[in-house]
């Protein structure tokens, strides 16, 4: 049986469409324009959580805090984020904040703080306008609604220019369960676990330790496998969020229906970090970079991100410039096993390398290639049977127009 077949995509699904879920957001004036800034994702019931956090050393303040509500009973049942400041390297003072959020939201919904997580995204180093955050605070609970996917979107947006969200269906037990996502991310986006947040949702009957084991294995394939700039942030994490509430029995691997639950859930996450690569600033394509025949997994995972990562590859993709000595110069510096004398590249279907040798191409025909939104790089070390996939985009002169004006 296929993957596609293992479960479904809903047309116009949300991080609402699991049973039990409401969102929301609203604009508090975090955000020059009256774009949205402060949104939540609530659950009717305590939900099964599970995260992953920026390895950044500098955490902001928000994670930790996100952190010591799952750590007390592994559930969560409201997350709430904002746009527009990041709260990180803002100290004591930004960790107060932090707690302050969470308990002004915990107050409102009427819940123990422990079961409310906070989120943020935007500016490092500034403290938070706690006023304009507080006021929000206090109208978001009459801001959720069932369908309110698309609110939450839009306040946890920064330089994104496209909301990213999906949900899939999938057969649990004879009961269709269902699992969602949503995402935003564009800039300073190197994930290790990009600003990356990630909220994916389900209505499954699941525990948080295996919540968490699924959630830490398709991270590695999804989130942790694209790259917009090379920057890790402060500020990234991924919460995941099971009501229980769909059917279909208790969910754990030794379950039979266990693997499609596992293929949905890493689909969310793969078009997500999909979406987040192809909105990354002033990109115009998406690229993909597929290893094969390497040593190990783990060595098809770096030399797949060091390539994605090479601002010299990116900016040939820009350009179109099919110039495959900077492609192979990462394979050769990305600190992995390599057989000099025995890969393989191409570029879409047009082969530019074998063996390590040059092929005679078709310039012209690749040089079109490279101009669609789709540039699809295929490297064989003809080593092993270690593979992987990254994503990322090209690099352009807007990129760093977005990034040399940030903040003004």
């Amino acid at each position: 049986m296929g993957m596609k077949e293992l479960f479904t995509v809903v047309p116009d699904g949300s991080v609402t469409s699991p049973k039990g879920f409401r969102a929301g957001g609203l604009h508090c004036g975090l955000k020059k324009t009256t774009r949205f800034d402060l949104g939540a994702i609530v659950c009717d019931v305590p939900a099964a959580a599970a995260g992953v956090y920026t390895l950044n050393a500098f955490q902001a303040a928000p994670l930790k805090v996100t952190q010591e509500s799952v750590a007390v009973e592994g559930k969560l049942q409201a997350m709430l984020v904002n746009s527009g400041n990041a709260n990180a390297c803002t100290g004591k003072q930004g960790e107060d904040d932090a707690r302050t959020m969470r308990a002004e939201l915990a107050k409102g919904l009427g819940l123990a703080e422990h079961l409310v997580g906070v989120t943020s995204t935007g500016v490092i180093g500034e403290l938070l306008p706690m006023g304009k955050v507080s006021a929000g605070i206090e109208q978001l609970p009459g801001q959720l609604k069932a369908d309110g996917g698309d609110d939450f979107c839009q306040a946890i947006l920064t330089t994104d220019l496209v909301k990213k969200m999906i949900c899939v269906r999938v057969n649990i037990g004879g009961e269709t369960i269902h699992i969602a996502g949503a995402a935003k991310g564009s800039g300073m986006i190197h994930p290790n676990m990009a600003t990356m947040l990630g909220f994916l949702t389900t209505d499954a009957d699941i525990d948080s330790a295996d919540l968490q084991k699924l959630l830490n294995e398709s991270t590695d394939s999804t989130f942790n496998m694209i790259t917009v700039d090379g920057d890790t942030s402060t500020n990234d994490m991924v919460i995941a969020m099971a009501s229980g509430l769909g059917g279909g029995g208790k969910l754990n691997p030794q379950h039979p229906d266990w693997p499609a639950f596992a293929a949905g859930f890493r689909h969310v996450g793969e078009y997500l970090a999909k979406m987040i690569a192809r909105d990354g600033e002033g990109a115009t394509k998406l690229i993909e970079v597929n290893v094969v025949g390497a040593d190990s997994e783990a060595a098809a995972r770096a030399i797949a991100k060091t390539v994605i990562g090479s601002s010299l590859v990116k900016s040939a993709c820009f350009g179109a410039d099919a110039n495959w000595g900077r492609i192979i110069a990462a394979v050769g510096r990305a600190g992995q096993p390599v057989n000099t004398e025995t890969v393989d590249i191409r570029l879409g279907d047009i082969s530019v390398l074998e063996q390590s040798r040059p092929v005679k191409f078709d310039e012209e025909r690749a040089a079109e290639y490279l101009k669609g939104e789709l540039v699809e790089i295929y490297v064989n070390l003809n080593m092993g049977n270690g593979r992987a996939t990254a994503w990322g985009c090209d690099l352009t002169y807007e990129y760093v127009r977005i990034n040399a004006a940030y903040r003004t």
